[in-house]
């Protein structure tokens, strides 16, 4: 088998059709932030996070993609091996974006592609209206287009589970919209969202409110 077959391969072979939180709690600084947070989502499902300033949002999307450790509880990925699912079956955008502003808005594309497992960025780079705005610093880029260049990874390396805080909140009207028919292809596509919120979704979706 050729090489780029064995890596298509490998990678379909870990796509997450499932995600279960059993029992979760999460305590940062010595504060419990929730605890007992059950979720089981499946393929083509969509959920918003929402509560409180501080009730954990982000650290439970964190925790989801391995970057905070659970107080009490499990995170599971249907029958993957966690640490294999969240390598290669999923996309976490910040709230803070993780750009770096001296570099230009194709270095950065790029090197998120790159990193995500991805080939060619043009199409995604065509789909938010990015090719203009490549060959400028991202420093010079507004709030906006900035979100739009963080979005693009996940259109350029798609991978099954998109983790997304707030997603909408710099975006005006127009791009919500192109945003709201980027989630659905995805979730047509057997794709799953989890989304920290203030704003509803702009696609069908269950709702799980966090409070300690």
């Amino acid at each position: 088998m050729h090489a780029n077959a064995k890596l298509s391969k490998r990678l379909a072979d870990r796509v997450i059709t499932r995600l279960q939180l059993r029992n979760t709690a999460i305590r940062r600084g010595g504060r419990l932030l929730f605890q007992d947070v059950c979720l089981e989502m499946q393929a083509g499902e969509a959920c918003a996070l929402t509560g409180p300033n501080g009730s954990g949002k982000t650290s439970l999307l964190r925790a989801v993609a391995g970057l905070v450790a659970l107080d009490a509880g499990d995170i599971t990925f249907g029958d993957l091996d966690p640490t294999e699912a969240r390598g290669d079956g999923l996309h976490l955008v910040g709230h803070a974006d993780g750009l770096k502003a001296a570099r230009t808005a194709r270095e950065e594309l790029a090197f998120w592609t790159r990193w995500c497992g991805g080939g060619d960025f043009g199409a995604a780079a065509d789909a938010l209206e990015l090719t203009t705005l490549l060959d400028l610093e991202v420093r010079r880029l507004s709030a906006g287009q900035r979100r739009r260049l963080a979005l693009a990874r996940m259109l350029a390396a798609p991978r099954t589970l998109w983790l997304l805080d707030e997603p909408l909140s710099p975006l005006d009207a127009r791009w919500r919209d192109r945003l709201s028919q980027l989630m659905q292809t995805h979730l047509d596509g057997g794709g799953m969202i989890l989304a920290a919120v203030h704003d509803p979704l702009p696609v069908a979706s269950r709702s799980l409110e966090l409070s300690t």
